[in-house]
């Protein structure tokens, strides 16, 4: 009989110790306590469960092929697919070129907002984003906090920044 692959889930839960998150200035940067890996059961992992999805467009009005900028928007949903409430603290992602060069961004929130999700609640933004190359992607995560004070990474998986007919 075939052995079936082991489930992993699209997200892995963190205990961030004290959970003191910090601000500094207009930059946003983050100051983290060391992480550490707390182990979960598969029920208390789907306890904090968040699924995220993302939408592209390409903006040609405000990209200059002659100056390699090539600018896109993005439209994210978060679901709070888990059985309790979380609030997105902030976030990280990587944007790749297709030259493999990565830009890091991190901030506390989306849009200025850190989003409470209860069970079944869902929430739409639309940002952007400008990559030297007509194909990119990204990818990242959102640092959250549940209502019981335990802290988890929600995954953002990787999507494709594609000029119209570049790939097929």
């Amino acid at each position: 009989m075939k052995k079936k692959p082991r489930y992993y889930p699209p997200i892995a839960a963190w205990n961030i110790g004290n959970g003191v998150w910090t601000a500094r200035g207009y930059s946003c940067a983050i100051d983290l306590p060391p992480l550490h890996i707390k182990p979960h059961t598969m029920a208390e992992i789907r306890k904090y469960h968040i699924t995220v999805t993302a939408k592209t467009h390409f903006i040609p009005e405000q990209s200059d092929e002659t100056a390699e900028r090539y600018v896109f928007s993005y439209t994210i949903t978060i679901a709070n697919t888990g059985q309790i409430a979380a609030q997105l603290i902030s976030r990280h992602w990587q944007i790749i070129d297709a030259h493999q060069h990565v830009q890091e961004v991190r901030g506390l929130g989306v849009v200025g907002e850190q989003p409470l999700l209860k069970p079944g609640d869902s929430f739409e933004y639309t940002s952007g984003t400008a990559v030297s190359t007509p194909v990119g992607s990204m990818k990242g995560s959102y640092q959250m906090v549940a209502e019981d004070g335990s802290s988890f990474e929600a995954e953002i998986p990787e999507f494709i920044l594609s000029v119209p007919r570049v790939l097929h």
